[in-house]
């Protein structure tokens, strides 16, 4: 049997039980996964808080900076993905609920490795303030999704913590029973995030297993995709980690196209496709078509730049993935169409 495109979306939207005849058989799991409750035909973004002379872990911003920046998203986007619980999402959750925005939160939970390692994987050294970090992190995490239930849509447990190329990776016995802990002591799902390039490898069934969705990030951009195949390649690989993953719900946590960018290192290796606030726009309108054809909940990369990150480089992309400016002035992609 073939669903139809709405029979599809509401199987996508509650991501309970088998999956229809046809599509995928559930992976065997004694894990009783909850309904991810999300609009699969309309785009969410990742939010990060941060403007210019402020980071995590410094300068915070403001609560009037935070509630001018969720007035911006509020008129666009349903669903935002914070990265951490600590630090600024207090804020961000107490003013969608003073406001009455009606916005959901993907919330963030910041788990870094309590150990240092070798090459064989064996342990050097404890890291006594990484695991009181943890701590905080995720007794933030549980107090919020507590307060707030409505709101709190989702707990993601680590951001890019497994795919080989991080430089934050964390030992998957560790992520899952924080994943364990978390979930037995809140109510909505949980997951974690992460490369497409993990979630395609049959070695990560055993994370998911443990999670109520999977979430996979792609960057065509990172991965060579000139403007024209952009949204092509994200289908293909979505397509892959849900073949990978039988039976589950998978999202897309993070996917954008950046407005600028260095030559050096990396980013002149791989990034092939042409770069400006005209491809941006276009990169996610087309985006949005799919979205809409494919029914997939989807996190675009990013509200705002953040010159905060990577490089002393003005051009390094890690600063320019925004859909506006750190000034909060809009980029092409976040103006209104005449």
């Amino acid at each position: 049997m073939k669903l139809g495109p709405v029979a599809m979306a509401a199987w996508l939207l509650v991501g309970a039980g088998p999956a229809p005849p046809g599509r995928s058989v559930p992976v065997p799991s004694t894990l009783t996964v909850r309904p991810l409750r999300v609009d699969a035909l309309r785009a969410g973004i990742a939010y990060g808080p941060h403007r210019d002379g402020q980071r995590p872990g410094e300068r915070p911003p403001s609560r009037e900076q935070v509630r001018e920046d969720l007035r911006l998203i509020a008129k666009r986007w349903p669903l935002i993905r914070l990265y951490g619980s600590a630090e600024v999402a207090p804020t961000v959750l107490d003013l969608i609920h003073e406001q009455r925005l009606d916005i959901g939160v993907l919330l963030g939970v910041s788990i870094v490795a309590e150990d240092r390692r070798d090459s064989s994987g064996r342990v050097l050294a404890m890291l006594p303030q990484a695991a009181a970090d943890n701590r905080r992190e995720i007794e933030a995490a549980v107090t919020l999704a507590r307060r707030y239930p409505t709101i709190v849509r989702a707990l993601v447990m680590g951001n890019e913590t497994q795919v080989f190329w991080a430089a934050g990776r964390v030992p998957t016995p560790q992520l899952i029973g924080s994943i364990r802990e978390v979930r037995g002591r809140v109510d909505q799902p949980v997951t974690t995030g992460d490369d497409f390039a993990y979630w395609e490898n049959p070695d990560s069934r055993a994370l998911a297993a443990e999670v109520d969705f999977v979430m996979v990030h792609l960057h065509p951009l990172w991965n060579g995709s000139q403007l024209d195949t952009a949204v092509s390649w994200v289908a293909r690989h979505w397509s892959a980690v849900t073949a990978t993953h039988s039976g589950r719900t998978v999202i897309i946590g993070e996917t954008g196209w950046a407005t600028r960018r260095n030559d050096q290192g990396d980013q002149g290796k791989y990034m092939k496709g042409v770069l400006g606030e005209a491809e941006q726009a276009r990169y996610l309108a087309d985006l949005e078509r799919w979205i809409g054809q494919a029914r997939v909940p989807t996190l675009v990369f990013e509200a705002f730049d953040e010159n905060w990150k990577g490089g002393s480089d003005a051009a390094d992309v890690e600063k320019h993935w925004g859909v506006y400016r750190a000034d909060r002035t809009p980029k092409l992609a976040a103006r209104p169409v005449p």
